[in-house]
C-alpha cells in the first residue's frame, strides 16, 4: 500500500525515522494518518524534511521507496493543471447526487406508469371478455328469435 512520508529524522547506517503523513485506500484515493506514526526504513541518502512515496506491504516492510518529486508533480499536472479542485469536486459530486435523485424519481415515475398501464389492459381485457360474452348471448338470442319467428311463420 502507498504512502506519503517525510524524513523527519537522518539515522545512523542509511537509517532514517519517517512519519507517515497519506496513505492510499483501496479505491485509489487517498487519506490523511492522522495519529502521526512512525516508522524507521533504510531512506539512503534522504534528508530530514524530504517527501518520500513509500511502498509498504502488510508486515510495513518497504517494498519500494522513490521521491515524492514525480508523483507530487503527476497530481500538479493531472488534476490541478486541469482545473481538478476539492471544490470542483464537491459540485460534480454534488450535482452527480442531483442527477441520481432525478433518476431514481423518474424510474420510480416510469414504474408507477408501468403499474397504471398494466391495470388498464387488464381491465380492457376484461371488458372485451365481457363484450364478447354479451355477443354471444345477443347472437344466440337474435338465433333463437329467428328460429321462433320462423316457427310461427310456418304454423300461420
Amino acid at each position: 500500500m502507498l504512502h506519503l512520508v517525510q524524513v523527519v529524522k537522518k539515522g545512523l547506517l542509511g537509517k532514517s525515522v519517517v512519519r507517515l503523513l497519506a496513505r492510499e485506500r483501496t479505491d485509489e484515493s487517498w487519506t490523511l494518518v492522522q495519529d502521526g506514526e512512525t516508522l524507521e526504513i533504510e531512506a539512503g541518502n534522504y534528508g530530514e524534511g524530504v517527501l518520500l512515496v513509500l511502498d509498504l506491504n502488510a508486515k510495513k516492510q518497504v517494498v519500494n521507496l522513490s521521491d515524492a518529486r514525480d508523483w507530487v508533480l503527476k497530481l500538479v499536472t493531472q488534476y490541478l493543471g486541469q482545473g481538478i479542485t476539492p471544490d470542483f469536486l464537491k459540485r460534480e459530486a454534488d450535482r452527480a447526487e442531483q442527477w441520481r435523485q432525478s433518476l431514481t424519481l423518474q424510474s420510480q415515475d416510469l414504474a408507477r406508469r408501468t403499474v397504471e398501464l398494466e391495470t388498464r389492459r387488464e381491465q380492457i381485457q376484461a371488458l372485451e371478455e365481457k363484450l364478447k360474452r354479451e355477443k354471444r348471448l345477443l347472437q344466440s338470442m337474435a338465433t333463437q328469435l329467428k328460429t321462433r319467428a320462423k316457427e310461427q311463420l310456418d304454423r300461420e
